[in-house]
């Protein structure tokens, strides 16, 4: 086996019965609560775009069948995240952990078993007893893993001195306690735990994206973090930190699929981030390219990169 014979893989859902079913982020609801309609005329043909963005630069995609009882299978960032995921190694060489995703999405797991199981990847769980919501939030960055967690809550409806006089309570969706799981996993690797405050940057995928031939670049939405939690990405990263302005990070700008292979680096971003973060990018030698998934975002809170699930290179 040579290296040459590696190949990007990742998982696409299949969009055929994308909805919002569960409401479990704010991009999901309008401001009365009610769960957003989805145009999936158009969510099935942005996807099919993406997906062929993603081929012509040499992408291979594993699709995961459509289910209408699990319209999140769009989103599969969240089925978990694969060990060494940017080693060139025989997948025996390596793991995917299975997430545990918040009930509304709780079935989710069965599909990616069956896919994953056909692909030849081998697959383990982590204890049920903590929330954990796979790469989306925990991720390689510049020779760490970043883990990034927030308060978990019931979500529910609550009053509120406003108009209308209720709002949606949503929390974050991973456990910080998941890191003595998580560590010794990664371990000889260091883990950098860091915390979310901005439910409508619900996963550390939606503030913060490491870019660059090593990871070794960090776009970073600042306001999605604690303050402790800002000051250890800045003490990290220092000059190869790329702070996000209030309009790229609406537009989920972090939440973008890099790729490198030999010489080459691209990233894949949500259209409509500024020109001036496009230049920041190719600035750091990698090719900026965007794609329109505005439905997914929109309707469902979840951008370019909720939308891949990465296997890393595989025979």
């Amino acid at each position: 086996m040579t290296a040459g014979q590696y190949r990007r893989t990742v998982l696409m859902g299949d969009p055929t019965h994308f909805s919002v079913k569960g409401g479990a982020n704010p991009h999901t609801r309008t401001r009365w609560g009610t769960r957003r309609r989805v145009d999936r005329a158009t969510a099935i043909a942005q996807w099919g775009r993406l997906r062929s963005m993603l081929e012509d630069i040499g992408v291979r995609v594993v699709v995961v069948p459509p289910d209408p009882a699990q319209p999140g299978l769009v989103y599969p960032a969240n089925a978990g995240f694969m060990t060494d995921v940017d080693a060139e190694k025989p997948l025996s060489e390596k793991t995917f952990y299975l997430s545990n995703l918040l009930p509304t999405r709780a079935g989710e797991r069965p599909h990616y078993e069956r896919v994953l199981a056909a692909a030849g990847v081998r697959t383990a769980r982590i204890d049920e007893t903590f929330r954990f919501e796979g790469e989306a939030d925990f991720f390689p960055a510049a020779g760490r893993y970043l883990l990034t967690h927030g308060h978990l809550e019931r979500q529910r409806f609550v009053p509120a001195l406003a108009f209308p006089p209720w709002k949606r309570v949503y929390g974050f969706r991973t456990d910080a306690r998941v890191s003595g799981i998580l560590a010794p996993i990664v371990r000889p690797i260091p883990v950098l735990s860091l915390e979310l405050v901005l439910e409508a940057h619900y996963h550390g995928d939606t503030a913060l994206c490491a870019f660059g031939p090593q990871r070794e670049h960090l776009l970073v939405f600042r306001r999605a973090l604690s303050p402790r939690s800002w000051q250890l990405v800045k003490d990290a990263f220092g000059e190869r930190l790329l702070e996000l302005g209030e309009e790229d990070a609406g537009r989920y700008a972090a939440n973008s699929f890099t790729l490198s292979r030999a010489a080459e680096s691209f990233l894949v971003l949500p259209a409509g981030v500024s020109d001036r973060l496009l230049d920041e990018v190719r600035e750091r030698g990698t090719t900026p390219i965007t794609a329109d998934v505005s439905q997914f975002l929109e309707k469902g809170g979840g951008s370019v990169k909720c939308m891949i699930g990465d296997l890393g290179p595989m025979c």
